[in-house]
C-alpha cells in the first residue's frame, strides 16, 4: 500500500481522514496521518519474555517492527488462522504494527462530529479510547495507540530529564497559567507533571481544543489574559477541535496572536510540520521530544519578559 501520510486538507480546517477497521466484529479507526502501509499478515518470530500481546517481530524495508495483536489488547475474539491485515506505523522514532481483522476503507471526517468516549465502555475499551465516531448507524472507537505501546512497557518512555535550562532567564514567572491540550488522559498526565516538575505552578488541562477555546476566549478582555494564557501546549488529533484549527483561532485573534502555542504530537513528520506551520504554530514536536519542547516552552516565555 503506498503511504498514506500526504495530507491534503488544508491546515486549521478541523477535518481528518480516518482509517476504519474491524477488530474481531468491532469497528475501529486510526487518523491516517499515522499509518504508513497496511500489509497482509507475515510469518513473525516471537520475542522472549514479552507481553502475549505482542505478537513478534519482522523485517520490513529494512525496519524492525514489533507486532501488537489487538484482538488481544481489546479482548476481541482472534485471528488464528492469521488471514489477517498490519497496520504500520511509526510511533517515536520506532515501527509498530497493529494486528486487525480486516479494514474497511477510509473515511472523510471532520473531528467536530468525533464525540468523547463515555467513562465506561464494555470489553475494556475505556482506557484506549480517545474519541467515537458515528458513521452509517455504527460507532467507530478511535484508539489511543501511544497509551497501548506504553502499557506494554515497549518503546521509549516519557521522561523529564537532564534539561539545561541556564540559558533562561532566572526571574521567570513561575506563577503564569499554562494551557495544555490533550485528548489522551495518559498523555495529559505526563505534559501536566513535567510542566509541574519544572516549577510551574498553575497548569490547567483540557481534553479538546474546542473545550481550550471556550475557555481561553472567556478571558478575552480581562486584565490577565497574558497570565492566564501565557502559552498553549496543544495535541494536533483531537475530537470537537483539532489542534490545528484552534492554533489558528489563537494566532487570528488579535488579543491572543502573540500567545506561544506548540504542538505536541506523534504526528509531526514533514507534511504535517507543514500544516502546522500554516496554521501559525510556534513550534512542533514530537512525542518522544518532551524535553526539548519544556526547553522551548521556557524559551518562550522567558523572551516575553525581555
Amino acid at each position: 500500500m503506498e503511504d498514506r501520510r500526504e495530507v491534503s486538507f488544508e491546515a486549521g480546517n478541523n477535518e481528518l481522514q480516518l482509517l476504519d477497521f474491524l477488530v474481531g466484529d468491532e469497528f475501529f479507526g486510526i487518523n491516517i496521518a499515522k499509518v504508513s502501509e497496511i500489509i497482509r499478515y507475515v510469518e513473525l518470530t516471537p520475542m522472549p519474555s514479552a507481553p502475549p500481546e505482542i505478537e513478534g517481530v519482522f523485517m520490513h524495508r529494512d525496519k524492525l517492527v514489533t507486532v501488537i495483536d489487538l484482538h488481544k489488547v481489546l479482548n476481541c475474539g482472534s485471528d488464528e488462522d492469521g488471514n489477517g491485515l498490519l497496520i504500520v506505523c511509526d510511533f517515536q522514532q520506532m515501527s509498530v504494527a497493529f494486528h486487525v481483522t480486516t479494514v474497511n476503507g477510509i473515511q472523510a471526517l471532520s473531528w467536530s462530529e468525533i464525540e468523547k468516549p463515555p467513562s465506561v465502555r464494555h470489553q475494556g475499551t475505556e482506557s484506549v479510547a480517545t474519541g467515537v465516531a458515528k458513521l452509517d448507524n455504527r460507532m467507530i472507537m478511535i484508539l489511543d495507540f501511544e497509551k497501548i505501546i506504553c502499557d506494554l512497557n515497549y518503546g521509549q518512555e516519557f521522561e523529564v530529564s537532564d534539561i539545561d535550562l541556564t540559558t533562561v532567564s532566572k526571574d521567570l514567572d513561575y506563577s503564569v497559567q499554562i494551557i495544555v491540550v490533550e485528548d489522551s488522559s495518559f498523555l495529559c498526565k505526563v505534559l501536566v507533571d513535567a510542566l509541574k516538575q519544572t516549577g510551574f505552578k498553575t497548569v490547567r488541562s483540557f481534553g479538546n481544543g474546542l473545550e481550550a477555546w471556550d475557555y481561553i476566549r472567556s478571558l478575552k478582555g480581562t486584565p490577565d489574559l497574558r497570565k492566564n494564557v501565557a502559552a498553549v501546549v496543544s495535541d494536533i488529533e483531537m475530537p470537537q477541535m483539532d489542534g490545528h484549527s484552534l492554533t489558528r483561532l489563537i494566532k487570528e485573534d488579535k488579543e491572543l496572536r502573540t500567545t506561544p502555542v506548540l504542538l505536541f504530537s506523534s504526528l509531526i513528520h514533514e507534511n504535517m510540520r507543514m500544516r502546522g506551520e500554516s496554521a501559525g504554530a510556534d513550534a512542533q514536536f514530537a512525542r518522544s521530544q518532551i524535553n526539548e519542547l519544556i526547553v522551548a516552552l521556557f524559551e518562550f516565555l522567558g523572551r516575553g519578559r525581555r
